[in-house]
């Protein structure tokens, strides 16, 4: 047991600490990179742990609880990444949509993160597809940055060769909630009301989400296609959307 609370705890470590070292960081690398200097310490200090325990009944029951507490909240998260991993294709729309909305998701140095990468050349995709959409782009300005994540997604595009008449840059937001919010003007100032198709474009956890919230803030038909998730940043990013769906569903925006 010692050498694997080490080892497992060595490597959430380990790979929390590189995924902050390409400018990421989050809920979703803050948690197992806590966890795993815990379990790192637990594995070092383990003899000493369980003298500690051992001198009262009292702590070694609550030790015993904790544990059990900790697999009950792993099994809820096994079962919601299913969930997630079932979705993440996206729901396709009954109709070509009026517009293609990609949501932000990182500019670490003023370029795309590569999750967002994968969103924008979804979007590009799906432009093609259909050439009468508008396509908008929505993302504020990143700590530390200077360039809104907007107008970095937008520069993405068009110099991919995608028509910038067609693109629609949001610049404000700083989450998926405004991402959906602050896109509904500028897309009704181009004609695209609420009552009309559109496909949100974002990466394949978060699709579930974001049709949920898009749904609650008046969009009437809204469709999702799911971008893949480098497996690097994959668990990270899957936990993070674990406590963001608990957080949408206390303040009710769903």
């Amino acid at each position: 047991m010692p050498w694997l609370s080490w080892t497992v705890g060595v490597v959430l470590t380990v790979h929390s600490l590189y995924l902050m070292s390409q400018g990421l960081f989050n809920f979703g690398i803050a948690l197992p990179l806590l966890a795993g200097l815990g379990l790192a310490l637990l594995g070092w200090r383990w003899q000493a742990v369980q003298r500690w325990l051992h001198a009262r009944v009292a702590r070694q029951r609550a030790w015993r609880w904790c544990w059990r507490l900790a697999a009950l909240w792993l099994a809820t998260v096994v079962v919601f990444w299913g969930v997630l991993w079932r979705a993440g294709a996206g729901q396709p729309l009954p109709a070509p949509p009026a517009a293609i909305v990609v949501l932000g998701s990182g500019t670490p140095g003023g370029k795309p993160s590569p999750m967002l990468a994968a969103r924008l050349d979804t979007a590009l995709a799906q432009a093609a597809r259909y050439p009468q959409a508008l396509v908008l782009v929505s993302g504020g300005v990143d700590f530390g940055g200077t360039l809104s994540e907007g107008q970095i997604m937008g520069d993405y595009l068009r110099t991919r060769g995608l028509s910038a008449t067609r693109i629609v840059q949001e610049e404000r937001s700083a989450s998926t909630e405004e991402n959906l919010r602050f896109a509904l003007p500028l897309l009704a100032g181009r004609g695209v009301t609420p009552q009309l198709p559109v496909l949100i474009v974002t990466s394949d956890f978060h699709t579930l989400r974001s049709r949920w919230l898009a749904e609650g803030i008046g969009y009437e038909q809204v469709g999702s296609m799911g971008a893949p998730t480098p497996l690097y940043m994959r668990c990270n990013a899957w936990l993070r959307e674990y406590f963001s769906v608990i957080k949408g569903w206390l303040l009710r925006q769903f």
